[in-house]
């Protein structure tokens, strides 16, 4: 079984390891996607990301 989590109404994650959330949602896996240094693809996603304002560099500064 693999940790997964949902949102509740908050916006905050709970974690459970089902699949469904209460609401009958499939839940969202918890765990980062793989990642290797070999990656082929890396120029085009942070290509298509940067296109769409999507890197973190672009985004307003979080107000605290």
């Amino acid at each position: 079984m693999l940790l997964r989590y949902y949102r509740s109404e908050e916006g905050t994650r709970v974690y459970t390891l089902k699949n469904m959330d209460p609401a009958g949602n499939q839940t969202l896996s918890a765990h980062p996607a793989r990642f290797t240094p070999t990656d082929q693809h890396s120029k085009e996603r942070i290509r298509i990301k940067e296109r769409f304002g999507l890197l973190p560099t672009q985004k307003k500064a979080p107000i605290y």
